[in-house]
C-alpha cells in the first residue's frame, strides 16, 4: 500500500497533464512510497487520451472517469474515496500548484502532534490576475468573519490531510473550499503552510468570481450552520 495519495481533479486541461505528472514524479519518486489519483469530470477536450497515454510513464499513475460532470468537490472525494494512502495530498489540475512543496507538508506533518490533520497551503505570493486576488481576498474575509476557521486561504489547491479524518466529513457540492472549517468541527487542528504559486500556462480558468460569489453565500450559511449544530464529546468503552 502507498504511503501517499496524490489526488488531482481535472476538467479539459489536457496540455497541463504531462508536466505535472512529471513535476510529481520528479517531486516524490524515489523518496516516498505513492499513487497519483486524476479524477476526470467528463473532460470534453482529449484529457481522457493524454492521461492514458501518460500510463507509460508513470507506473503510480491511477485513472479514475465521471459518467457524468459532477464538480471539483466530487472528483476530489472520489479520488480519496478510491485512494489506498492514509493520507492524502491533492493539487489542482492547471499547474498552479507547486508538486515541489508536497515534501514540505510532510515534514510538516511529521512534525505536528497528531490532532492536526490538515496541512492547508498558503498562497503568500499568489500569480492570478488582480480581479481573482481581489475577489479571493474578499472572499476569505468574509469566511474568516463568519466561520473562525482561522485559515489565510482556504481556497489553495495543495492541502495534505489524513484520509479517515477526510472522508469523515459531511459531504456537499464545493466542500473543498471548506475543509479548514469543517476539520475543526469535527474536532481536529489545521496548519497553513506557505507555499509556491504559478502562473497558469495552458487552459482558461473553471471559475469566474460572480459564479463563485452566487454559490459561495448558500455555503458559508450551510457551513455556519452545520458548525452550530455540530455536537462532539470523547467516549470511553467499559
Amino acid at each position: 500500500m502507498p504511503d501517499l495519495s496524490v489526488v488531482v481533479p481535472v476538467y479539459n486541461e489536457r496540455d497541463n497533464i504531462p508536466p505535472l505528472l512529471a513535476e510529481v514524479a520528479a517531486a516524490l519518486r524515489g523518496k516516498i512510497d505513492y499513487e497519483v489519483i486524476y479524477v476526470d469530470d467528463r473532460s470534453s477536450d482529449d484529457s481522457r487520451d493524454v492521461l492514458a497515454a501518460q500510463k507509460a510513464e508513470h507506473p503510480e499513475l491511477r485513472v479514475l472517469h465521471h459518467l457524468s460532470q459532477s464538480g471539483q468537490s466530487t472528483a476530489v472525494r472520489n479520488g480519496v474515496k478510491a485512494a489506498r494512502g492514509a493520507w492524502i495530498a491533492t493539487l489542482d489540475g492547471d499547474g498552479q500548484n507547486d508538486p515541489a512543496d508536497i515534501p514540505k507538508l510532510i515534514a510538516e506533518r511529521d512534525a505536528a502532534e497528531p490532532s492536526v490533520k490538515l496541512f492547508a497551503g498558503w498562497r503568500v505570493n499568489r500569480k492570478d490576475t488582480a480581479s481573482k486576488r481581489l475577489g479571493s481576498r474578499f472572499a476569505n474575509a468574509l469566511r474568516s468573519r463568519l466561520l473562525r476557521d482561522a485559515t489565510p486561504d482556504t481556497g489553495c489547491g495543495i492541502k495534505l490531510f489524513e484520509r479517515a479524518a477526510f472522508l469523515d466529513l459531511p459531504y456537499f457540492d464545493h466542500m473543498h473550499r471548506y475543509l479548514p472549517a469543517l476539520m475543526q468541527r469535527a474536532g481536529w487542528k489545521v496548519k497553513s503552510v506557505p507555499v509556491n504559486h504559478r502562473a497558469r500556462h495552458a487552459g482558461s480558468s473553471k471559475y469566474t468570481n460572480l459564479g463563485r460569489a452566487i454559490v459561495g453565500i448558500a455555503d458559508l450559511r450551510g457551513v455556519a450552520w452545520l458548525i452550530k449544530r455540530s455536537r462532539r464529546t470523547g467516549i470511553e468503552e467499559h
